[in-house]
């Protein structure tokens, strides 16, 4: 067949729509003559885990051809400039706190001066934080302002950043763009998927709509893995040993005032069994306590939260979510290829979930045969897949493995047992020496060696490594402090900017 294949996807929700958009978007002009139908099942709602991203969402976007107000009009959208961490290092002590910014901008870079070896041959008692020094953004963000003049092109501007948003929304704006690309919606609910005697999908059985068939399912069923779990049995890979946290209380409260000072970074708070998040939308506060069910009770957690947002606990709307850390071992088996949290979830720690859905939605685009066995892209996409699994598994344990907090948790989370191999090496080399580009491989990363960097050095990493001080590195630092003072001054608030560009 060289035209008129079929996809079938199983899930509207940010995953669903967002996969039906791109394919209807890339296909259109790559592989024309494919048709795309979505079957929105009502007993398959969003999850809501989290309500962030990450930068890589502006190039999503604008390939999609969604304009930068309009999104933040119809996802109740702010800008996000990094994750500030509170309480990671150790817990509050007597008013003493510890919190470190992991911004979206790199370090500066310079053919002169390596800033990374010269901030680590300064006086550890003294120096600024790793962040701070090397980057502008932790001014601006610090300031409160945001990361671009609301005059500047849509996606476009000064520094690195994404958004917090209202899932929920988001997931209805890109179902508008996706049937103004030409997919076709079907509301209606799934009774089964029904396999031929090669063990593939035939055609899937539905209410109202009878027999549904397609060269390729995709399965953005969501947590119920509706087809590549239930229907195929694909084998579901944990990583519970690594990654302890597999439940979140989630509530939202709205703003008490209009001109509340709207955070332009997620806050992460660490408590003693997990962490809570706290994001700011145009309209509201999303926060969330993640934590260890093994470590923590759901009574325990309750007032957690409560102690953390300072609204007793009968008096909050609280959703309670379940998810088990890990991977389907095959994301794509045969004629269906799972996206989303059917095809894996690791934990809400640095808004992967976004993330995952956009880089395996980019390969089925580009790996999508035009003839032959529609599987044929399979192994290459599932090696693929895992790999980046493995890769962000490993950069979230970071966050805890360097923990010097005292609790249960936070000590298992030391355990050198509950690394990964890699993990462990990698933190061997980097004792001598900071991260750079040639310890990863780009194609299964979702993290750069200077992401690395920022959590490595914000939790005051202490390696063996021996000072290389710099000429001209106080000189280009002072420069820094100076263009980031500067910066801060130029640029709006954050709140101001948010509404300005909504219009």
């Amino acid at each position: 067949m060289t035209d008129g294949r079929s996809i079938l996807i199983v899930g509207g929700g940010t995953a669903g729509w967002l996969t039906a958009a791109y394919l209807a978007r890339h296909l259109a002009t790559m592989r024309p003559g494919v048709a795309i139908t979505l079957l929105d099942a009502p007993e398959i709602g969003p999850i809501g885990v989290g309500e962030g991203a990450f930068p890589t969402i502006r190039a999503t976007l604008r390939y999609l051809g969604i304009d930068e107000g309009a999104f933040l009009r119809g996802t109740s959208a702010s800008f996000k400039q990094g994750i500030r961490f509170d309480d990671w290092l150790h817990a509050p002590d007597a008013g003493r706190r510890h919190r470190y910014l992991h911004p979206f901008e790199p370090p500066y870079r310079s053919d002169e001066v390596d800033l990374v070896a010269h901030w680590l041959a300064q006086d550890a008692a003294t120096r600024a934080p790793f962040a701070e020094a090397v980057t502008i953004q932790h001014r601006v963000a610090a300031a409160g302002r945001g990361p671009k003049q609301a005059g500047e092109a849509g996606y476009e501007g000064p520094l690195s950043y994404a958004y917090h948003f209202d899932a929920i929304r988001l997931g209805r704006l890109l179902a508008d763009r996706a049937e103004a690309l030409g997919v076709r919606r079907l509301d209606g609910r799934l009774v089964r998927a029904v396999r031929g005697t090669d063990g593939s999908i035939t055609y899937l059985e539905t209410e109202p709509h009878g027999a549904l068939s397609a060269d390729l399912y995709i399965d953005c069923s969501g947590q119920h893995a509706a087809l590549i779990g239930e229907a195929l049995g694909e084998p579901f890979v944990s990583v519970r040993d690594r990654l302890f946290t597999n439940r979140a209380l989630v509530c939202r409260l709205p703003y008490e005032r209009d001109d509340t000072p709207l955070p332009t970074m997620t806050i992460a708070t660490a408590h003693h069994a997990g962490w809570t998040w706290d994001i700011g939308t145009a309209e509201a506060r999303g926060i969330g306590t993640v934590y260890s069910d093994d470590h923590l009770t759901a009574d325990q957690a309750m007032q957690v939260l409560a102690g953390y947002t300072g609204v007793a606990a009968d008096r909050l709307e609280v959703r309670t979510l379940g998810f088990e850390p890990g991977y389907r071992r095959r994301p794509w088996v045969g004629n269906c290829v799972a996206v989303g949290l059917s095809g894996g979830f690791l934990e809400p720690l640095e808004s992967t979930g976004i993330l995952l859905i956009e880089a395996a939605v980019a390969m089925i685009a580009e790996l999508f045969p035009r003839r032959g066995p529609v599987a044929a892209p399979a192994a290459r996409f599932n090696a693929l897949m895992t790999a980046r699994y493995e890769a962000i598994a490993d950069f979230l344990k970071l966050h805890y493995a360097l923990s010097r907090r005292t609790e249960p948790f936070w000590r298992d989370n030391r355990a050198a047992g509950s690394r990964s191999e890699r993990l462990a090496g990698l933190l061997d080399q980097w004792r001598y020496r900071p991260p750079n580009r040639f310890d990863f491989t780009l194609d299964v990363e979702s993290f750069a060696f200077f992401n690395y960097q920022y959590i490595l050095y914000g939790m005051d990493w202490a390696g063996d490594a021996e000072p290389v001080p710099q000429e001209g590195g106080a000189q280009l630092f002072r420069k820094l402090r100076q263009f980031g003072d500067h910066a801060a001054a130029d640029l709006p608030s954050h709140r101001d900017l948010v509404a300005a560009m909504r219009g």
